[in-house]
């Protein structure tokens, strides 16, 4: 069953109501009718059942029949942080590391990074994606939205990681093999990847300065979008709920 994004403000204590496309979608092509079950979530981690009262293209109103915390969601707080790509490789992130489970993701702004163009960039950017990871979340049956964070820098970045037990910077240079992190005091990770070209050597000094261990992902030379979604499976397997689970913090 197709799960649906429900806005808080769409939702009381034993109803909601959806509107636009996806009331139209469930109307036009899911062909759902009253008293037919449908599944929803908040994007805050809660699920709901509910049971369609009314139903048209425009808006389609819902009785809740049960509310439970998600068990689609990893017990990993994952941030990825990705240098600045083209436009569609950054859309395809952002729709692989929903699936992925990543908690949030950062783009930001290093020496070899693409620079966003257009009047008002950054916020018509950060719509598009949020749009993304919305219908991303659907597909998947997530429960919790990606957080899409405004552009940082490569400074602020690092600074915004201080606070994470498990730092890892991927850079085709590293001669360390990916293995299995050391303990860490909180379940809070987060990955680094560089741009095309990747990272300069001066910011993986700066990087494993501030923490970060600096790792290879093997002999080949991955593309950045790859890197990106390879290093997020690793590190759910073996922090989150990939099958590893090795839970190594407290």
């Amino acid at each position: 069953m197709q799960k649906f994004l429900i806005n808080t403000e769409a939702l009381s204590t034993d109803k909601a109501v959806i509107h636009g496309q996806d009331a139209k979608h469930i109307c036009k092509v899911l062909r759902l009718k009253p008293k037919d079950t449908i599944s929803m979530t908040n994007g805050h981690g809660t699920d709901f059942t509910g049971s369609i009262d009314k139903i048209s293209p425009e808006c389609v109103e819902i009785s809740i029949l049960s509310e439970k915390k998600s068990l689609t969601e990893s017990n990993l707080d994952l941030t990825l942080c990705t240098a600045m790509l083209k436009h569609n490789k950054m859309d395809e992130i952002i729709k692989q590391i929903t699936q992925l489970g990543v908690t949030r993701w950062i783009p930001f702004y290093c020496k070899r990074s693409i620079p966003l163009s257009g009047p008002n960039r950054e916020k018509k950017h950060i719509e598009r994606w949020q749009t993304i990871a919305r219908e991303s979340l659907k597909q998947c049956r997530r429960s919790c939205l990606v957080e899409i964070m405004p552009p940082m820098d490569f400074e602020q970045v690092l600074s915004f990681s201080k606070s994470c037990s498990h730092r890892f910077a991927f850079w085709e240079a590293s001669d360390r093999p990916f293995g299995g992190p050391a303990p860490g005091e909180n379940n809070k990770a987060v990955v680094l990847i560089g741009p095309e070209g990747g990272f300069e050597e001066e910011e993986v000094r700066s990087a494993v300065e501030s923490g970060f261990i600096s790792y290879s992902l093997g002999p080949r030379i991955l593309r950045a979008e790859t890197a990106a979604v390879c290093a997020c499976g690793l590190i759910q397997y073996l922090l989150g709920d990939m099958g590893g689970c090795l839970k190594q913090y407290s």
